[in-house]
């Protein structure tokens, strides 16, 4: 399948207005800023967009809403996240009709399986939808690894194009690469957002990364820096945006990428319960990160 994911792709944030609710205005307002600043893609219904707490009606408005502000100019990625390869499907089948050009499918959620479980986990999404899926690999949140053999063994599958790789593991990364590096029609992306240049060194074509959400710009200059081979540009936009990444262990994910929003002006809303904001202390802390890396 001819999909190549490249540069740098959001997993967006899901804005909300004071009730909580899905705010089309808010979101509009973040593509913009995204855009302006260079993004290659942007990704509804992430781990980042807190998919687990909103309707499908959602990330349907998410994918025609991204379409229409891209203009053609950005990939749009959706979310098929679910415990079910049918439930998967369901929300596949969805993207596919809103217009979405690829999925990112995580590993399922609270049932640990085994390998070969895993692979016909994605054997049968992929066998139910023309689009071209990500693998998302993401075992802290899900506890489940999709081990590079096993990505290996997927990446034969004709519309499975590419490997989200979120497990910070540099080794684990080389490994994807080097099992599929003969594949012409298969690519890695980092999803570690401290390793993006590390990653673009190993052959990643890209990376998606949540602190994008808020500082696009200084992601971005990691990627076009290093593919004009400006190294020490480069290296020093990753620094900048690993400040930032490692300050999310302030509060409960996501709730710093939302709140650096708000800080740099950029309303984004609160997170879903449980999740609760700040304590002033932990905002203050981050406020001084952003003055560091340049946002404020």
């Amino acid at each position: 399948m001819d999909f190549k994911p490249r540069g740098i792709v959001l997993p967006v944030v899901t804005p909300t207005d004071e009730h909580g609710n899905f705010s089309e205005s808010n979101y509009r307002s973040l593509l913009r800023y995204w855009i302006a600043n260079g993004v290659h893609g942007v990704f509804p219904f992430g781990t980042t967009g807190e998919f687990y707490a909103f309707g499908d009606d959602v990330l349907r408005r998410m994918i025609e809403i991204s379409l229409e502000e891209g203009e053609g100019k950005l990939t749009v990625y959706a979310g098929a996240n679910h415990i079910t390869p049918g439930g998967a499907l369901k929300l596949a089948r969805l993207a596919e009709n809103a217009g979405a050009h690829a999925l990112s499918v995580l590993t399922p959620m609270f049932v640990s399986q085994t390998q070969d479980e895993v692979y016909h986990y994605y054997k049968t999404i992929a066998e139910g939808t023309p689009l071209p899926i990500i693998i998302y690999d993401n075992k802290a949140k899900t506890n489940v690894h999709v081990m590079p053999e096993t990505v290996a063994r997927l990446a034969e599958l004709p519309n499975i194009v590419a490997l989200k790789d979120s497990t910070g593991d540099m080794t684990n990364t080389e490994e994807c690469i080097r099992l599929t590096r003969h594949r012409n029609d298969f690519h890695v992306v980092m999803g570690r957002d401290t390793t993006i240049y590390a990653g673009l060194h190993y052959g990643c074509t890209g990376a998606i990364t949540s602190c994008g959400n808020v500082a696009p710009r200084i992601a971005v200059d990691i990627y076009e820096r290093y593919m004009k081979g400006d190294m020490k540009g480069a290296l020093e936009a990753q620094f900048l945006l690993s400040r930032l990444r490692i300050a999310t262990n302030l509060g409960t994910f996501p709730v710093v990428i939302k709140e650096g929003l708000r800080l740099i002006g950029r309303e984004a809303g609160d997170c879903q319960a449980p999740i609760l904001p700040l304590s002033n202390e932990k905002r203050d802390q981050l406020r001084v990160v952003l003055k560091e890396i340049g946002l404020l």
